[in-house]
């Protein structure tokens, strides 16, 4: 089992709506059974720590409480669960598909819907616990009066869920949301971009070209494994696919070159180099911050088609491209201007930046006076920002093109 596919799981679990409630479910259980053996081994705690309306509590009354706890809990999820649904379509269909994995991998959803789901397993497991009147009388208040603390929470959820659903397909808030992602992915990366190093050019010949047998996008790229290999054996390795892009069963995502050794990687060092990298049927934003971009050019070019005509939210658009941009030029020094690091990785640079935001969405906002005159503005700002000649004569070299399609 490789590095690379457990920290795409685990990435993906973090993600995903089923794995937080889930949690909260096996939570809820554990909790109901502890609660229930301290009712058992100590019979009268409960009556001394809880309220005295708790003591008086019969086994049919605590039967009934439970069930109408449990009955309403449940209806009140699969309306929660409708809710989300239906904002889910309202985002695929208004700001692109791409978005929909937002919505997912949101915790105001998914705690939502976990605590729910718990308090729903708990009152059924309580249920259980509840014995008579043909049996000896056992009433826990303990585990009664949790639940119906639970039930309480569960109503402040619902109330907060009602508020935060309208707050999850507001668009603002979902450029908003992807800004801070962009940014949080560009601060990372010039943390993480070393000092400076010699460029390393395979100078052996080619002794294997390395495909992964199946097609997909690469999600998750264990760099550290490629390298301690690549040490380890003696060769010179050149990465030709990178994370996020998309590979076929017979692309080549490595160049093995001789090095040290000239011996060629026996099966068992392939299948080790094939491990680290992990393939999925979509990208995602960990190791490719670039998709976070194209999401909000997606927002922008659907806001500016013609169906709906929308110029104030590609002028958001364009505000959160525009700051993404001013981050990488002067957070702690700028992102770094080499394009390439070691093994022939890509980096994110200046330039690729503004290719993949303003660059994607020029043609769009062109057509647009609106967007186009904004446009225009944020690439004046940024020229004044650029730290070298190069990335100001790229930013200018758009602003001509943008008036060049006016024109």
């Amino acid at each position: 089992m490789s590095r690379a596919w457990l920290l795409t799981l685990f990435r993906d679990m973090r993600a995903s709506y089923w794995f937080l409630p889930l949690v909260l479910l096996v939570a809820s259980q554990v909790l109901v059974f502890a609660a229930g053996w301290l009712d058992r081994a100590y019979p009268n705690a409960g009556p001394v720590f809880l309220p005295a309306v708790f003591h008086d509590t019969q086994a049919e009354g605590a039967r009934a409480l439970l069930s109408l706890m449990a009955s309403s809990v449940i209806g009140v999820t699969g309306v929660m669960f409708s809710l989300t649904m239906v904002a889910v379509s309202f985002a695929s269909g208004n700001f692109g598909p791409r978005l929909v994995t937002n919505f997912m991998r949101d915790r105001g959803n998914q705690w939502s819907l976990g605590l729910l789901i718990a308090t729903f397993a708990f009152c059924l497991q309580a249920l259980r616990i509840v014995k008579g009147p043909d049996e000896p009388v056992f009433v826990p208040h303990l585990v009664l009066a949790i639940a119906m603390l639970l039930t309480f929470v569960s109503v402040v959820v619902m109330i907060y869920f009602i508020h935060h659903v309208p707050e999850t397909i507001n668009v603002s808030n979902i450029t908003a949301g992807l800004s801070r992602r962009l940014e949080a992915a560009i601060a990372r990366e010039v943390r993480a971009t070393p000092g400076p190093q010699p460029a390393e050019e395979p100078i052996g010949e080619c002794l294997v070209r390395l495909c992964l047998g199946q097609s997909g996008y690469i999600r998750t790229l264990d760099a550290d494994r490629v390298e301690a290999l690549r040490e380890q054996h003696g060769w010179h390795v050149r990465l030709r696919a990178q994370p996020g892009d998309f590979v076929s069963r017979n692309d080549a995502v490595l160049d093995i070159h001789a090095g040290s050794a000239d011996t060629p990687p026996d099966s068992r060092a392939c299948d080790a180099l094939r491990a680290c990298f992990a393939v999925g049927d979509s990208r995602t934003e960990d190791q490719n911050p670039l998709f976070l971009a194209d999401q909000l050019v997606e927002i922008a070019v659907r806001a500016l088609s013609p169906g709906i005509n929308d110029p104030f939210t590609a002028r958001d658009c364009l505000n959160r491209m525009y700051a993404a941009l001013d981050l990488a030029l002067t957070f702690d020094g700028g992102l770094d201007s080499r394009s390439v690091g070691p093994m022939g990785r890509k980096r994110l640079t200046v330039d690729s930046l503004l290719a993949c935001t303003f660059g994607a969405a020029l043609p769009y906002a062109a057509q647009d006076p609106m967007a186009r005159a904004h446009m225009d503005d944020l690439l004046h700002m940024l020229s004044l920002k650029a730290r070298s000649d190069q990335e100001r004569g790229a930013i200018e070299e758009m602003q001509e093109s943008l008036q060049a399609m006016v024109a």
